[in-house]
């Protein structure tokens, strides 16, 4: 639970950059490609700062990585707000605020939530996912009353608040390393086969070398880029198509609230069903819902394409992060998970940073939607083809790829 709330605020301010932009812009003197462009650098950063917490969890703990984050949002928070020029900006918003957010991220809670949940890893990692989702329903249309009641400034000082009250008592009593036997619920059944806790001899760098770690960092990269561009230009997007502010906001939002409650339902098949199915479908669906989002015209429409988005939007993060479990152990999964996450975030700057200088340039939107629907069509596509399991030769210490499981059993 505290790990959901930690990462809704963390989710809710990343990615619900939307309402932030067009008083952001205008009080600041930026355009959007200027604004993007920071954005873009921000979400390098932040994906850079994810291996980098996954290297301090291996040598710290969560509690230290946690403790950190916080210190960096609430001080770059700080800086933000008396930001004046682009360079300021850029640096305090940009990249430190980033790099605090990467801390608090999924990337930090993930590996912990797996050491205490092995038999139904799956549904534990899809509740985590829960609350990046409640982040985009809850936080973007409570952003948007926020900053028109008391503006952007004093809303990121409230965020700054929620942070201390959430993640120091978080940090300090209720994250524990030491997973006590039996922790784990009731098994979870793949087939006839209670899922076992495999932990390769291997070392990251064989896991690299496989095809298969690839096929996932693409898949993110495809969610990161189609996450994004909707975080930080949906709504503008919704806006320049004629659509109210709150409405806007609330179409969006809904995508979240949607998300929510089918993130339950896809937990309780998570660890069921082969997972690599569940993740075609998800960013199949989602693909498709990107595009038709360009083409709405009618509120009716708006809330019919964010509910059909919403039952697949969470997920691709909760279910690569379980795959690499499966395929290479939980003693790298944060290592391996913030690089393939990295991956992640390079998708979602250039898909941020084109949403505005394709606005700017050709003065619609469609170039950077229809993109990140080729991408996430493509991703569901690579997800088909992913092995069920990963077989280490000793002779080689080299992965090599064999499926136990024939495609489509």
């Amino acid at each position: 639970m505290s790990a959901s709330v930690i990462v809704l605020l963390t989710m809710g301010l990343r990615m619900g950059i939307g309402p932030f932009v067009t008083p952001m812009v205008q009080d600041m003197g930026l355009s959007r490609t200027e604004f993007s462009l920071i954005v873009a650098i921000g979400m390098i950063v932040y994906g850079l700062g994810m291996p980098l917490a996954g290297t301090l969890l291996k040598r710290f703990s969560t509690r230290f990585v946690l403790l950190t984050g916080l210190l960096g949002v609430c001080g770059s928070i700080i800086w933000t707000i008396s930001s004046k020029g682009f360079v300021s900006f850029l640096l305090s918003f940009g990249i430190f605020l980033s790099l605090g957010l990467a801390f608090l991220s999924n990337i930090t809670l993930a590996p912990l939530i797996s050491k205490w949940f092995v038999q139904q890893r799956g549904k534990a990692l899809f509740y985590l996912s829960t609350g990046g989702m409640a982040g985009i329903a809850v936080m973007t249309p409570v952003e948007t009353l926020l900053i028109q009641l008391v503006g952007w400034r004093h809303t990121l000082l409230i965020f700054a608040g929620l942070f201390v009250c959430v993640v120091l008592p978080s940090a300090i009593f209720v994250m524990r390393e030491e997973v006590p036997e039996g922790a784990d619920g009731g098994p979870a059944v793949q087939g006839s086969k209670i899922r076992q806790d495999i932990q390769p001899d291997i070392t990251w760098k064989d896991a690299v070398k496989t095809r298969a770690y690839w096929q996932i960092v693409f898949g993110l990269f495809a969610c990161g880029f189609g996450m994004n561009l909707m975080g930080s230009h949906a709504v503008p997007m919704l806006m320049d198509h004629h659509f109210e502010p709150m409405t806007a906001s609330f179409g969006v939002g809904m995508i979240g609230v949607v998300a929510i409650f089918s993130t339950l339902f896809l937990g309780s098949i998570a660890d069921r069903y082969p997972r690599k199915k569940i993740l075609f479908w998800i960013y199949l669906v989602r693909g498709s819902g990107l595009l038709s989002l360009f083409y709405v015209a009618t509120p009716m429409q708006l809330y019919l394409v964010a509910i059909t988005g919403g039952l697949v939007w969470a997920g691709s993060i909760a279910m690569s992060s379980a795959i690499l479990g499966d395929l290479y152990g939980i003693r790298l999964l944060g290592l391996l998970n913030g690089w393939a996450f990295f991956g992640h975030q390079i998708g979602g700057a250039i898909g941020s940073f084109i949403g505005g200088w394709g606005y700017d340039t050709f003065e619609t939107h469609i170039l950077a939607f229809g993109l990140a629907a080729f991408l996430a069509i493509t991703a569901s596509w690579v997800s088909y083809w992913l092995p069920e399991r990963i077989i280490y030769t000793k002779n080689t210490n080299i992965g090599t790829e064999q499926s136990i499981l024939k495609t489509g059993d």
